[in-house]
Order: structure tokens, then C-alpha cells, then sequence
């Protein structure tokens, strides 16, 4: 199959889980405040469900030498339906169980798709596919946000819901169509995989690596924090649901720019672009918390900071990408994607401390300076990049 195909079905792969977690992207956070009532609440919530998906996640990849990775697919999809309608019961404990078997569900889908990226595509082609990939999944990650609460509030509580799991197996589907549904046979001599407790070690203990989790996690972090508390401000300012899903939809829509940004960062450098954009995300971030007394303005500004945020896209996961050893990617892949795990606890954890203080601007203010840390922290980023 030639590259460029193989590159189009793996970014269509990608359209399709980016629909599956998107419909009830902005739902989980709007069902959850409703459940829980407060703000606080919901940080506490997402602490405890982000370290049960960073340790289910350690797991998968003795899953995959066990059910080989379309088993894995198969599991998440069955697990997805399972946390879905959990979430349908609308009860405190099915919302904390449906979110933990949610962003396992989903992490099935991400570390299968990712291992079959790094066996198909290329080393040096990696860098245009990330920036496609991104591209590729804009539509879903724009329109999903906002259509999902708007499904729900003018149609059906159960209606994002059945539209995730429908194209979860139409994922499936489309992976034993196009013949991706066996594993494919090393191009490299395997190494004896390392165990769970050593390959933590090992990966950390690569500084390239470390540096591509680190920036990973902050960029997850920030986005973790616009998708689960623009949709709270929204409500608490009295803008409202609906608007709180337009908010992201529209701040995530700007992945629609990514070939530009991905351009530039090949033109000019993935180190600069990294910089650049985090800086003003960082910056953007903090100013729109200073706007907040005013909820159209700080609604806005919001915005304005995701479109910022969006320009570190353009490098999308570049950096573990080419860094990582091809013996040890199933290992490796597994902690890399952790970092999304980490976003959805460490953030929250320390947002609900902040919380009990001060009020919710205070939560953007946060994320703004670290942002502004990630921007310091590119400067590690080899020039070459």
C-alpha cells in the first residue's frame, strides 16, 4: 500500500475516534456538575477518574501481547458501551465508574492507532502526518463539543451517547476493512519487552523522551482545563450550556489552521512555533480571567486563547514520534500517552485547591502561568527541530 494512502486511512482512523470522544466531550463535564453540584466537586471527580486511567493504561500493553491489538480495540469499544451507559444512570457512582471506563475506552483506541502509525508511516513523513492527522480529525473536534450538548438539551439525554458508541464500531469496522486487523511483524530485532514496573524507568530516564511528555502534558493540561471549565464559567455567568459547548467547539476548531502552523514549524522550526505558542496561550489565558467580570468578554478571550493554544498543535507529538526506539514501542507508547491521563488528575487536583480559595477565574490564571512555564521549558527543544 503506498505511503500516501496508508497516510489518508490512518488519519480517516482518526476522524472517526476524534467523533467518538467529541460527541460527549463537553456532556461529561456539563453531567457531572449537574450530578455533583458544584464546581469543586467536579475536580475532585476528575483527580480520582485521571489516576485510574493512567493505571488502567499501564496496562495495555500486556493486552496487547495477550488479545493482540485488534482484541484491544474490540475490549475498548465493549468498555465504551459499558461507561456510556453507566453515565445514562445520571447517579453519582455511575458517573465516577462510567468516566474511569471512559478514558480507558478511549486510551484502547489511542495506543492501538498510535502503534500502527509508527509501524506504517514513514520516520521522516511522521511530522506532515501529524500535522494531517490533526487536520483530518478538525471536523469532528469542531461541530462534536457543541453538538453533543445540543443533541442532549433539544433532543435526547441517550443521543450523544448512541452517536459514540455507532462510531466507535464503525472504527472497528473500517480497521478490518482496509486489512489493519492483524499485528504486524517487526521490522526491528525485538529486545525482551520490559516489565511495567522497569518501563516507567526506562522512559523517563531518556531526557528527549522526558521532554516530549513534559510538553505533551502541559499542552493536554490546558485543553483539559478550557474543556471542562469554559462549559462551568458558561453556565455560572449565566451564558449558558449550549454556549459553553459553542465555546469549545469553536476554540477547537482552529485545528482547521494546523497545516499552516505545521508548515511554519518545518519552515522555521518546531522549537519557535513550541515558544511562541505556548507564551501566548499562556498570556491570552490570563488575560481573559481578568475579563471574566464580564461574561461576554471573558468568553471571548477564551477563545482567543485556544486559537493560541492551537498553534502548538502544529507540532502535534513530533518530538516522542522521532524520538522513540522502534523495539520498545509498545512500551514507550504507552507511558508516552499517559500524559493525557496525567492532564486529567494533576490539573484538577490542583484546581480543586485553588477553588476552595479563590473563584474560578483563579483556575485560568493558573493554567496561564503554566503555560507560560512550558514556553520556558521549549528551550530544551534541540535547535534542530
Amino acid at each position: 500500500m503506498r505511503p500516501s494512502r496508508t497516510s489518508t486511512i490512518f488519519a480517516g482512523f482518526f476522524f472517526l475516534s476524534g467523533l467518538t470522544q467529541t460527541i460527549v466531550l463537553t456532556v461529561l463535564p456539563v453531567e457531572t456538575l449537574r450530578v455533583m453540584g458544584d464546581a469543586a466537586t467536579v475536580s475532585v471527580v476528575y483527580v480520582g477518574v485521571g489516576l485510574a486511567g493512567f493505571l488502567g493504561r499501564l496496562g495495555i500493553p500486556v493486552l496487547t501481547r495477550v488479545l493482540r491489538r485488534m482484541g484491544v480495540l474490540t475490549l475498548g469499544l465493549t468498555v465504551l458501551c459499558l461507561s456510556l451507559l453507566l453515565l445514562w444512570t445520571e447517579t453519582r457512582a455511575g458517573v465516577v465508574f462510567g468516566l474511569m471506563l471512559n478514558v480507558f475506552a478511549i486510551a484502547c483506541f489511542e495506543i492501538v492507532l498510535t502503534l500502527h502509525v509508527l509501524d506504517y508511516i514513514p520516520r521522516l513523513e511522521l511530522g506532515r502526518f501529524e500535522a494531517n492527522r490533526i487536520f483530518f480529525s478538525a471536523l469532528p473536534w469542531t461541530l462534536g463539543p457543541w453538538l453533543g450538548i445540543y443533541l442532549q438539551e433539544n433532543f435526547a439525554h441517550w443521543v450523544p451517547f448512541l452517536i459514540s458508541a455507532s462510531t466507535a464500531a464503525l472504527l472497528l469496522t473500517a480497521f478490518r476493512l482496509f486489512g489493519f486487523s492483524g499485528d504486524p511483524v517487526a521490522r526491528t530485532p525485538r529486545r525482551r519487552t520490559l516489565n511495567p514496573a522497569l518501563y516507567l524507568i526506562r522512559f523517563f530516564s531518556q531526557p528527549r523522551l522526558r521532554l516530549g511528555w513534559a510538553l505533551a502534558a502541559g499542552r493536554s493540561s490546558w485543553w483539559g482545563m478550557f474543556q471542562v471549565y469554559a462549559p462551568i464559567y458558561a453556565i455560572q455567568s449565566g451564558l449558558g450550556a449550549e454556549i459553553g459547548g459553542a465555546m469549545v467547539s469553536v476554540g477547537v476548531g482552529f485545528m482547521w489552521f494546523v497545516p499552516l502552523w505545521g508548515w511554519l514549524g518545518r519552515r522555521y522550526g518546531l522549537r519557535w512555533l513550541l515558544i511562541v505558542g505556548y507564551a501566548m496561550a499562556g498570556l491570552v489565558t490570563i488575560a481573559a480571567a481578568m475579563l471574566m467580570g464580564a461574561p461576554v468578554a471573558g468568553a471571548a478571550t477564551l477563545v482567543v486563547a485556544a486559537f493560541c493554544a492551537e498553534i502548538i498543535d502544529g507540532a502535534g507529538n513530533s518530538l516522542y514520534l522521532r524520538a522513540v526506539h522502534p523495539y520498545e514501542r509498545s512500551e514507550m507508547t504507552a507511558v508516552f500517552v499517559s500524559y493525557r491521563d496525567f492532564s486529567q488528575f494533576a490539573p484538577p487536583a490542583v484546581f480543586s485547591v485553588v477553588l476552595s480559595v479563590f473563584e474560578l477565574p483563579a483556575v485560568f490564571v493558573t493554567g496561564g502561568l503554566m503555560m507560560l512555564g512550558m514556553a520556558g521549558l521549549c528551550r530544551y527543544i534541540p535547535r534542530r527541530f
